[in-house]
């Protein structure tokens, strides 16, 4: 989104959102589950926030950005510093998370199971 007049408020939530995996809309276009965001009392921009499977999916490409390559290509302990990145994060709470996780890792579910379980005998 590039709305007329895209000041500096725009441009400093605009990594927030994309990191998120939200979409920045015109205020008028928000629907109900919006969130419209406000500037010296003028309605500035809605955020459309991703579904919470989506926004799983968005962090592990991010991570992958982030070191440069694909995650399954890690070594173990990057791994398992991932996973707990990741718990922390919650994304273990969505639906599907560890299987999402373990895909995205290159391992089994038994495994990230097992870097979770390492973690809280730590």
């Amino acid at each position: 989104m590039t709305p007329a007049g895209e000041g500096p408020f725009i441009a400093a939530v605009k990594p927030l959102v994309d990191a998120m995996g939200g979409e920045m809309l015109p205020p008028d276009q928000a629907g109900p589950d919006d969130v419209v965001l406000a500037w010296e009392g003028a309605e500035v921009v809605a955020v459309r926030l991703p579904q919470l499977a989506d926004s799983l999916d968005h962090i592990l490409a991010a991570m992958e950005r982030k070191r440069g390559r694909p995650l399954a290509e890690l070594d173990r302990k990057a791994k398992q510093e991932i996973v707990r990145t990741l718990e922390a994060r919650g994304a273990f709470s969505v639906r599907h998370g560890v299987e999402t996780v373990a895909s995205a890792l290159g391992v089994s579910r038994f495994t990230v199971y097992n870097y979770l379980n390492r973690e809280k005998e730590s």
